[in-house]
């Protein structure tokens, strides 16, 4: 009987031995099946799939612009927003593999209404609409990059971000100055044209 008790006891010491070994595990990871996406946070995440999505619309209105603009500042300007975002796409694309975060393939829906609108105009309309939503895109491009730059978890992802900023905010300034050129342009042809139409 003794034999029996001692070894209910020492089988009841074990059992709650064994527990207290794995409950600490058990808290720090409460749910084992679901593997770490990443060491970033959750706002790293988001930024490099915004940074991504806007990469993805500025290479396709870049190609669409190179082509179709009137103006060569207005081309200039959308072929330097092709080799640039193309590059940084490229960069970042490393990091999200890094990280197992997965990219956007496609442009979004507010990009494609834009480039739907764009194709149906020609000239100057055209020179004036894209470099409108230019200046706008790299407006939120700047602060966005700025905010990660200033604020971002993840290392990698901070340091993307401090490297692009610089290329985003002359892309900014150079949007600034091609929509002011070409709008300048536009308003001296206007102005020209009754004069030539009267000595005609």
């Amino acid at each position: 009987m003794k034999t029996l008790l001692f070894v209910g006891a020492a089988l009841a010491l074990a059992t709650a031995g064994f527990a207290q070994s794995q409950t600490p595990n058990a808290a720090q990871n409460p749910n084992p099946s679901r593997s770490v996406l990443t060491s970033s946070g959750s706002e790293d995440i988001e930024f490099v799939i915004n940074a991504a999505q806007g990469g993805l619309a500025e290479v396709e209105l870049g190609k669409l612009a190179a082509t179709r603009a009137q103006s060569d500042e207005v081309k200039k300007f959308a072929q330097r927003m092709v080799d640039d975002h193309s590059k940084a796409n490229e960069q970042l694309k490393q990091i999200a593999d890094s990280k197992s975060i997965k990219l956007p393939t496609e442009i979004e829906a507010k990009d494609k209404a834009l480039m739907q609108r764009l194709e149906k105009l020609n000239g100057a309309a055209f020179d004036r609409s894209y470099m409108n939503a230019m200046v706008n895109d790299h407006v939120k491009d700047v602060s966005e990059f700025k905010r990660e730059a200033n604020a971002g978890r993840d290392p990698q992802v901070k340091s993307f971000a401090e490297s692009t900023l610089p290329t985003l905010q002359e892309h900014l300034q150079q949007a600034k100055t091609t929509r002011g050129t070409s709008s300048a342009r536009t308003s001296s042809t206007a102005t020209k044209s009754p004069a030539g139409n009267a000595n005609n």
